[in-house]
């Protein structure tokens, strides 16, 4: 696939001076819903008014969605606000349908990507549309998996395509719904620049008072937009209400957000300099979790010492630590006067813990 002009033309044909903006529901709940919605968010920096119509769940009896029935109430709104539809889609019969709806902009979720037979199915069914087709990241931390969606999508010559990050799942708790794992996204940026990238902060966070700090960083990565869940009665909504905000809040985060472009001669330097800086607090906070869940491993070894009256210090697995540590530093262009410098540091905090347990 290759980086061409052609994959910004939709949303350079937007010309908006401000990041794209895609929100509504997560379901369409009724028309009168649906119709509240976009008549409170058509004035707005919104382009997009999306809304489920066939909602993927992860175990049967929940709430699946309303059905094609949906679709003319979205009809409904795009004709009475002005503001363009999107909705999810995840098999040749949710295309067709969308498609006769007259739908601007179609998505496949986390739960379609993971499988190339669904999205070589939806593929076909576009083949040749000048529709916008997004495609989120699979659900599992897999960049070649979300790469091949990509490109079964460029290969039946769908111009308009982009990319949504929403987050990628994991066994281990967190305080993110889905952990973002930015290095990914990034990789991908770094891969096709030309594609228009997205962020969903609301399936990332899984919570409303997060998506303002989650959104400022997909920003400040140089992402293309934004898609940001929103009701007029969240706490009622009837999937997913943690996550959304209401049509209120989402203006005022649009006011929030800074968005970090400049005009000047400098400007693009600019740009680079906070996009590479971003990248550098997300390692770091990288950085910060994993020497935490590190300490944590630690304080279990401290347990185990002090039920069976082990000394904390293990001299033969020190060695052992730095020696491998420093040939790893190695392959990544790091010294061993910094490698030692860092685990001397980490392995004293370690010591720390186990001796707090052991004096109990």
């Amino acid at each position: 696939m290759k980086n061409t002009p052609e994959l910004r033309t939709w949303l350079d044909d937007l010309k908006l001076e401000h990041p794209v903006v895609i929100a509504g529901p997560c379901s369409a709940e009724t028309e009168e819903q649906v119709l509240g919605i976009a008549h409170q968010l058509k004035d707005t920096d919104v382009s997009y008014l999306r809304a489920g119509i066939w909602k993927p769940r992860t175990r049967p009896g929940n709430f699946e969605g309303v059905g094609a029935i949906g679709l003319n109430w979205l009809k409904k709104a795009k004709e009475e606000t002005g503001l363009k539809i999107a909705t999810e889609v995840a098999n040749k019969a949710h295309v067709d349908l969308a498609l006769e709806a007259d739908v601007d902009m179609l998505w496949i979720g986390a739960r379609s990507t993971v499988s190339p037979f669904i999205v070589q199915e939806i593929a076909d069914a576009l083949k040749g549309t000048d529709k916008i087709v997004l495609i989120k990241n699979p659900v599992n931390p897999d960049l070649s998996l979300w790469l091949g969606g990509i490109e079964r999508l460029a290969k039946s010559n769908i111009k308009n395509l982009g990319v949504i990050h929403r987050g990628f799942s994991s066994y281990e708790k967190s305080k993110y719904r889905n952990i973002p794992e930015w290095q990914i996204a990034i990789e991908l940026q770094n891969r096709f620049p030309d594609l228009p990238l997205i962020c969903d902060p609301s399936h990332i966070t899984g919570k409303r008072d997060m998506i303002f700090d989650v959104s400022q960083t997909a920003l400040d990565l140089n992402y293309d937009g934004l898609m940001i869940e929103t009701h007029t009665d969240p706490d009622h909504a009837w999937s997913d209400a943690a996550q959304q905000v209401t049509p209120q809040t989402l203006v005022q985060i649009m006011k929030d957000l800074k968005i970090r472009k400049e005009s000047d001669p400098e400007g693009e330097y600019n740009t680079q300099l906070n996009n590479l800086r971003a990248q550098i607090d997300v390692i770091d906070n990288n950085l910060i979790d994993l020497l935490g869940k590190r300490m944590k491993v630690a304080d279990n070894i401290g347990e185990l010492k002090k039920d069976r009256n082990v000394a904390v210090l293990q001299t033969k697995r020190w060695n052992e630590i730095l020696g491998k540590m420093i040939w790893e530093g190695e392959q990544q262009g790091l010294s061993e006067e910094f490698v030692l410098r860092i685990f001397k540091a980490i392995h004293q905090e370690s010591i720390n813990h186990q001796e707090k347990i052991l004096k109990g």
